[in-house]
């Protein structure tokens, strides 16, 4: 059976927001994109963290204080 490409991996044009370790700007970095800031051209760079995780956390909070 032949798999086209647009089945094969639904998340490849998924767009990563990373910031930059020295100017801390944000980059849209694709999958097959270099790891470079566009401003400062610095390679170290750190993956934005999701609200998904923040609002996780809260939630655990909430049932922590719901248990006392």
């Amino acid at each position: 059976m032949d798999q086209g490409k647009d089945g094969a991996n639904p998340t490849k044009s998924q767009i990563m927001i990373y910031i930059c370790g020295e100017c801390h700007q944000e980059n849209e970095i694709k999958a097959r994109d270099p790891i470079r800031c566009r401003e400062c051209g610095y390679r170290i760079m750190y993956k934005k963290r999701t609200k998904r995780s923040i609002l996780l956390q809260f939630v655990f909070l909430l049932y922590l204080l719901c248990l006392l």
